[in-house]
């Protein structure tokens, strides 16, 4: 079947691993290629899978799925990484994002909306748990630390970065931002999907960002939604 998304599960507990595969592949258009009980196994295992997602975990024994994202988003040509956990702190939530995960879902989600969250990463959208947007919400409007930069240090970087988009892109940053589809993009601003989806690639080009979420966070950095 074409656009059978080719999938690859990495968690320390087999148990899980067998309930995913089994779920997972109920759905038409998902193939379970490979499995990984460890972070350190990942890069291999997409090697020989031909891997288009990786459903990560985070806490694994030797590596884990932090540094793990991390490693396949340097890649010349990564798959995408979708973040399956049962952990809800913003330092995890952020630390995923910055590596370059496409999304962060939590493991007592309903299987019908993990499945959806799969098809979504692959589609360039960006997936976030409620209680993910939650903590990621705390995060970047708490005040700063002591030790990082202040707030207008950190709002003036983000700006300074999307000064350096065309003025169709930062629309389509904002929007990107405030949670729009492509479609949902294309519709409000007048534009042709084609269109949208060549901006999105030019923001994270321009920017160099590994998805959409790391959009959204340099927009809400910048005060502008």
């Amino acid at each position: 079947m074409d656009n059978v998304i080719r999938l690859a599960i990495v968690d320390d507990d087999p148990l899980v691993r067998s309930g995913l595969r089994l779920m997972l592949s109920a759905a038409s258009d998902i193939e379970v290629v490979a499995e990984a009980a460890d972070g350190i196994d990942v890069e291999s295992l997409v090697d020989a899978h031909d891997t288009d997602l990786v459903l990560m975990d985070i806490r694994m024994p030797r590596m884990d799925g932090l540094a793990a994202t991390a490693a396949l988003r340097r890649r010349a040509d990564p798959p995408e990484v979708l973040i399956l956990t049962t952990f809800t702190g913003d330092g995890y939530i952020l630390d995923a994002l910055r590596a370059g995960a496409a999304g962060y879902v939590l493991k007592h989600t309903p299987p019908e909306q993990i499945v959806a969250a799969v098809r979504n990463v692959m589609a360039g959208e960006p997936v976030l748990s409620s209680a993910a947007v939650k903590q990621l919400i705390n995060a970047v409007t708490a005040p700063a630390a002591d030790s990082g930069p202040d707030p207008r240090t950190r709002r003036a970087e983000a700006e300074a970065m999307l000064d350096l988009l065309a003025p169709r892109e930062r629309e389509v940053a904002i929007a990107v931002a405030e949670g729009r589809t492509n479609a949902e993009i294309a519709t409000a601003c007048f534009m042709s999907l084609p269109t949208v989806k060549a901006h999105v690639s030019h923001i994270l080009t321009k920017l160099g960002l590994d998805n959409r979420v790391q959009i959204a966070l340099l927009v809400y950095r910048a005060g502008l939604v």
